[in-house]
């Protein structure tokens, strides 16, 4: 945005030494002006009507199972990267101890985001005695979002009873030729 606005602000100053100096006559520097006008026009436009985000909610504590049952953050980072390749934006949310899962040791948002190479903005480590499962099971009714997991949320269901719908959720495997998302078989869904 700040890009078009720029374009905007050289393009009417060039129109209008184009058309104080040199005249109304076409010239190039009226062409020129007049091309840049339109370009910012069109980059504003372009700006305004971007697609929304198409979020999606991922537990990350049980997609790190999907490969042999052995924690694995780099089943998480391929599970990431599908779901990217086809048009989500992923929110992922860990239990407090993913890192002594991985590492040995505690890991909080940023140090997941170098591993998974994704943004700590989109990453949440649950606090330390509290589960993820409800904290992500909100955030996806609040965002309208589907859950990635292969977990059911039974002992969750009173407290939420959106995880009977089990068009909530997106279940997948992993092997050793990536992550396998079972969306083949989707059809239209009401949001969370």
């Amino acid at each position: 945005m700040v890009v078009s606005l720029l374009i905007l602000l050289l393009s009417l100053a060039l129109f209008t030494w184009s058309v104080v100096g040199i005249g109304p006559a076409l010239n190039p520097a009226l062409l020129l002006a007049v091309l840049g006008l339109v370009m910012s026009v069109l980059l504003l436009i372009r700006s305004r009507i971007r697609r929304p985000e198409q979020w999606i909610v991922v537990d990350g504590s049980n997609v790190m199972y999907w490969h042999d049952d052995t924690p694995r953050l780099n089943t998480v980072r391929d599970c990431i990267e599908e779901l990217v390749s086809r048009g989500w934006t992923p929110v992922l949310w860990f239990d407090a101890n993913v890192g002594y899962l991985v590492a040995s040791r505690y890991m909080g948002p940023r140090e997941l985001s170098r591993v998974l190479r994704y943004p700590a903005s989109n990453i949440n480590v649950a606090p330390k005695g509290t589960p993820a499962d409800p904290l992500l099971i909100e955030q996806a009714r609040n965002l309208g979002a589907r859950i990635v997991t292969n977990d059911r949320y039974r002992e969750w269901a009173q407290a939420y009873p959106q995880v009977a719908d089990p068009d909530l959720f997106l279940r997948g495997s992993a092997s050793s030729e990536g992550v396998t998302l079972r969306v083949e078989d989707e059809r239209p869904r009401r949001r969370a």
